[in-house]
Order: C-alpha cells, then structure tokens, then sequence
C-alpha cells in the first residue's frame, strides 16, 4: 500500500542570531552569537513528518560540505528516507535568520544547492502524498505536482515564498497552503483562494491557528494559547503534520487540527528542525 510522504523542497543550514529589535535601513544592531541549525522548507516539512512517526522520503540536493552533512543527519534522526537526496558541487543552502524577543523572525536564502534541483530528480515511488514547497526551481515544482495528480498521488503545496503558479498546477492542488500575507498578497486582499483554481486551501493564521477552504465553506481552527519563542519554521511544522494525517486518511479539517497543534508546540522551543515534536508529545496535547 502506498502511504508515503514525499516531500519536495530546499534544505538549508539556519545561521540564527537572536536580536533586541530588527534592524531598519542603514541600521546596524548587535546580536547573541550565531548558531548553525537543520532547517530549509522541504527538511523541515519532512522532519516535522518523520517525527510525528510517518514514512517520509526527501527530494532534494545539498552540497558536499559540513552544512550538507549536519542536514542529511538531522534527516536520518527523524527517520526520513534520504536517497532521494543528491549532493551537488554547489554551497549548501544557507538561511540567514534574526529572532526578536517576541519570537518573530526575518528571513534571508541564500539558494545554493537547491538551486540544482531538476525534474529529473522527482520520484515519488510509494507516495500517498506529495507535500512541495518553493526556495527550489518552479519548473521543478509544477512537474511534481503534474506527476502527482496523474499517479493518483495527492498534491500539497507550501505557496512560500509566492511564485505565479500555471493553472494546470493550482487546479491539482489539494489542497494549496499559504500564509495570512501570502494569501493577501495572491488574492489582492479578497482571501479568495479557490477562486485561484485549487480544490482545497488552507490559509494558517499564527496564533489565530488556521483557515479552511472548501467548495462546501470555510472552517477556522483555532490554535492553543502559547508562549511563543521562536516562530521559524512553524508553518512548514504545519505542512508536514498535515501531509502526515492526510497520508492515514484523514479528513482536511482533521489533518487541519493536528497540524495547528503541532505548529503551537513548534513555536515554543528554539529553531526550527529542533523544535518539532513527536507523535507522543502532540498526543499528550
């Protein structure tokens, strides 16, 4: 039976420095020491996956060097199938994040190896679901969402960051997932975005837990009160968990409510790959 999440995205090291305030234009801000974490949209989706006890496998490319290591570890501790993985002559994705003390960050990617990536490298052998995301080629994405919607594969997409989709893709997705200002930015403020073409849509919502979108209504799911820490990589915490109850079968707002549950615990640990709990700790609420 075929009940594997393949996940398709970046992999990247998370150079963190925690600041007192973001800095502004021309603004320089002194921080804590920096730290080198997991992290990348696609490693991180699949970590969260793999924590939560399901049989995921990882597309994607690192570098030959010690970040591309520290990553292919990570992945192998959360019990991901690695050998879809290809190391490439390239620097591995680096993300260079700042934290402030109310748990938001800012993001900047530097690409590297995930920039190699090609169709070539999508094989999504066993797969129930395809959860994919962007910071890797668009021709890459949109051929993994084709081939998913043929092999009867269900097609998840992380919209993050926003790229112009064919609708050939957005029509197959089921469902799209975005933010509350990538969704803002996509729809020009309406928060339509079925009217895009995708089946489904989730919209995630921060501390106001998520949004979601049928052809029968909308759904809120609320997320529990927490003390945030750090907000880095929570909505790929969400994507993964969701990806890994909709592969058991669950309905979208079930799998909806699990992973709104796991991103809250997400957020109050430190990083992103690191911070994401297990099956027992998601049970124990």
């Amino acid at each position: 039976m075929d009940d594997t999440v393949v996940v398709l995205g970046s992999a990247n090291a998370d150079l963190v420095v925690t600041v007192p305030v973001r800095p502004a234009g021309g603004e320089t801000a002194l921080g804590s020491d920096v730290e080198t974490l997991p992290g990348g949209k696609g490693a991180n989706t699949a970590v969260a996956a793999g924590r939560l006890g399901a049989p995921v496998a990882f597309v994607g490319a690192l570098g030959t060097d010690a970040n591309g290591d520290l990553l292919l570890q990570s992945l192998r501790s959360a019990h991901v199938d690695t050998t879809r993985v290809r190391r490439v002559d390239r620097p591995t994705g680096t993300a260079f994040i700042t934290v402030t003390p109310d748990g938001e960050n800012s993001i900047v990617v530097s690409p590297g190896a995930n920039a190699a990536l090609t169709p070539e490298d999508v094989d999504l052998t066993g797969a129930a679901v395809l959860v994919a995301s962007l910071e890797i080629p668009l021709p890459v994405v949109e051929h993994a969402v084709a081939l998913a919607a043929a092999g009867g594969v269900r097609p998840v997409l992380n919209l993050s960051p926003v790229a112009e989709l064919s609708p050939r893709t957005l029509a197959a997705l089921d469902p799209l997932i975005v933010n509350e200002h990538e969704a803002h930015t996509l729809t020009g403020g309406t928060g339509d975005l079925l009217a895009l073409g995708p089946r489904t849509a989730i919209i995630t919502r921060g501390a106001r837990g998520a949004r979601v979108l049928t052809p029968e209504g909308a759904t809120d799911v609320p997320a529990p009160a927490v003390a945030a820490v750090d907000t880095t990589g929570a909505g790929d915490a969400f994507a993964g968990a969701l990806a890994a109850s909709l592969a058991t079968g669950a309905t979208l707002d079930a799998a909806a409510r699990t992973a709104v549950l796991v991103a809250a615990i997400s957020v109050t640990r430190p990083g992103a790959q690191p911070s994401y709990p297990t099956a027992d700790e998601v049970a124990q609420g």
